[in-house]
């Protein structure tokens, strides 16, 4: 293979550099320090990612890699393989339980955009074998899942609340391409609810001292066991931890694919989730749109969806949470869902294996909705004690302006990947 050619580059860079090469380099092309010991002003242009750079970080954040093995056994139907999956498409970055909730936003210079690989149906188990045809396929369907939503980069201002203070220099900037993995919280709750229930457990709502809706009659029918109980509060709490963690590790793989490529960056926070999905676009700040709920009993909106494009699994987009639970179930065993015979999956004899997953009685569905409709009755909103999607964490691409790091920084500032960079993604002098 070339080594001049930047996927074959890519595709040879030892994880172990990039792991302990890794460094926030905030500083690209374009950007200035105005003030303080490491004052610079870049005398260089602002440069964009071109479509390739973007492409390679989209799949290495959201890239379909195969078949997930999914969670292949439970106590609570030894007999079966296991009901918990809700989806068997492998990406780059795990999920919990299988679950796969995560998309991505993203903004540029040339717009702002939605990454949803969620629901891709892979082609075989293992789709990369590091082969060069099989990175250029998986670059094919991150670049087919990504929807321009608008022509103009991402309305955050750079000023106190939108943005914390130590990125108002260089956040969104001119140039810098900004990732930001998002998740749906709700269908994660009932991802988990249904392990829960599955396995007997009574949820509890640990303020009040009681069940989390009139579960009696499920305790009665054995459908639920008395002895066990899980607080409300752990429920919720995994939820989010869930979350957050499957974010995380979107933005690690994005900033281990920055060392390779030989791309300035960092994963960081600090950034006004409510300003960029949308919540100030009465006062001029337009964000990405997202629909919001208001309730009284909250300082902040709840964010719940992008019409048409992401949309959490409780209201508005369903009528009520028993809908909501009904359009869960129906995702893993309707037509076409994670357990439907007749989609493809992992295994040597997939049909066999699939049609011996029972689907949710109409008991168990019923106290899906109990619980789920406690919980959105409490709190207004579901699930809850957070918002409806999360937004926790972001990874700022650009092209690096080596001259700082040279100004100001003793040698080893940046990699061997950084200096051949824009001959090998450019076909340009780094100068």
């Amino acid at each position: 293979m070339s080594k001049d050619d930047p996927l074959d580059h890519l595709l040879e860079y030892p994880l172990m550099a990039a792991i302990f090469g890794r460094r926030s380099r905030r500083f690209g092309r374009g950007m200035e320090i105005a003030s303080g010991p490491l004052a610079f002003r870049s005398r260089h242009a602002p440069m964009p990612l071109s479509e390739l750079e973007r492409a390679v970080l989209v799949a290495a954040a959201t890239g379909v890699t195969g078949f997930s093995f999914g969670v292949p056994h439970g106590p609570d139907r030894p007999e079966e393989h296991a009901h918990y999956t809700l989806r068997y498409t492998g990406r780059t970055a795990p999920t919990a339980g299988g679950f796969g909730t995560p998309a991505m936003l993203m903004t540029d210079d040339a717009g702002t955009y939605l990454v949803n690989t969620r629901d891709v149906t892979p082609e075989k188990l293992r789709e990369f074998d590091g082969l060069k045809d099989d990175a250029e396929r998986i670059l094919a369907v991150a670049r087919a899942q990504t929807v321009k939503l608008s022509g103009t980069r991402l309305d955050l201002p750079p000023v106190p609340p939108h943005m914390l203070e130590p990125n108002l220099w260089m956040a969104n900037a001119p140039g810098s391409t900004l990732f930001m993995p998002i998740a749906d919280a709700a269908e994660q709750a009932l991802a988990l609810l249904a392990i829960m229930i599955g396995n007997g457990t009574v949820v509890m709502d640990d303020d009040a001292g009681k069940p989390a809706g009139d579960l009696e009659p499920f305790i009665r029918s054995g459908l639920l066991d008395e002895a066990k109980r899980a607080p409300l509060s752990v429920l919720l709490q995994m939820t989010y931890e869930g979350n957050c963690s499957e974010l995380a590790f979107m933005g690690h793989n994005l900033v281990l694919t920055l060392q390779a490529m030989g791309l300035g960056g960092l994963y960081f926070n600090g950034l006004n989730r409510w300003s960029i999905l949308g919540a100030f676009a009465e006062h001029g700040i337009k964000g990405f749109g997202f629909r919001f709920q208001h309730d009284e009993r909250w300082t902040l909106p709840n964010p719940v969806g992008l019409d048409g494009h992401f949309e959490a699994m409780c209201p508005p987009y369903h009528t009520d949470m028993h809908a909501a639970v009904r359009a869960f179930v129906a995702r893993k065993f309707g037509q076409d869902g994670t357990y439907d015979p007749a989609r493809p999956g992992p295994w040597k004899e997939t049909e066999k294996v699939k049609q011996g997953v029972t689907p949710y009685s109409e008991e168990f569905i019923d106290c899906m909705a109990e619980v789920a409709s406690y919980i959105d009755r409490k709190f207004g909103r579901f699930p809850g004690t957070f918002t409806t999607l999360v937004l926790t964490g972001f990874v700022q691409a650009v092209h690096l302006d080596t001259e700082f790091y040279d100004t100001h920084y003793d040698e080893g500032a940046y990699l061997r990947t950084h200096v051949d960079h824009m001959r090998r993604w450019h076909g340009a002098d780094p100068a």
